[in-house]
């Protein structure tokens, strides 16, 4: 069993009962936050990128929570290594096994918001679950080797300009061929401000037979 919920940009909570993983966790200040920070329970955090819309609240959940953060190995250590939190450092195609599976670093082309290292997405194995969490990323061909990890649902951003925008997105989606795939950051700025709606078009034309479940801030999808 696994639990998604979304709360909001890019932040996700996947909990399978026993194991909270929180995602990308920029509450304070993200007008469609459905949580605040200290409401939230989190046993890791995984941190795709440095850019403040993703790095967050990540500091403080952790440090309240005692969750490890996980990520690229350079981003952990910059934003994370010299506070006492405990992280998970990473690189592109490395897997690492934890209490709850695992997690897989892989490519997402975005800027890394911290000099030498390089933005991701994860690939997480949890409750039975095979879940891609995109990142921050533009349409690339590597896409298609997550295929072969038979991903249950695509978490994909949709907002363009800083990201794909929804036609890319749904490229994307047909390269990956998840059982579901979930938008995300859209909506949250003036210049990304916009609906899921033209995304379920282009799946429709692009990824027919790939279901989308269009989440709310604070609403969940258990599987």
């Amino acid at each position: 069993m696994l639990k998604i919920t979304f709360l909001g940009h890019a932040c996700f909570l996947l909990d399978d009962g026993e194991t909270k993983v929180l995602t990308d966790p920029y509450l304070s200040g993200n007008p469609l936050a459905a949580v605040s920070p200290d409401e939230v329970e989190a046993d890791y955090i995984f941190v795709s990128h440095g850019h403040g819309d993703h790095i967050g609240d990540a500091p403080e959940i952790a440090t309240r929570c005692g969750a490890a953060v996980g990520g690229s190995v350079e981003m952990t250590g910059a934003m994370f290594g010299k506070s006492g939190i405990e992280t998970i450092p990473g690189n592109i195609g490395g897997r690492t096994e934890l209490p709850f599976g695992s997690v897989k670093l892989v490519p997402a082309i975005h800027g890394s918001g911290v000099p030498g290292a390089l933005a991701c997405g994860f690939v997480f194995e949890i409750g039975g679950k095979r879940v891609y969490f995109a990142g921050d990323t533009a349409l690339t061909k590597d896409m298609e080797l997550l295929e072969y990890d038979m991903i249950d649902v695509a978490l994909l951003p949709i907002g363009d300009v800083y990201t794909m925008g929804p036609e890319d997105a749904a490229r994307a989606a047909w390269m990956i061929r998840p059982g579901m795939v979930i938008p995300m950051h859209y909506g949250t700025f003036p210049i990304i401000e916009q609906t899921a709606d033209r995304f379920v078009d282009y799946m429709q034309d692009l990824a027919a037979g790939i279901p989308v479940k269009v989440l709310a801030p604070g609403e969940s999808l258990t599987l």
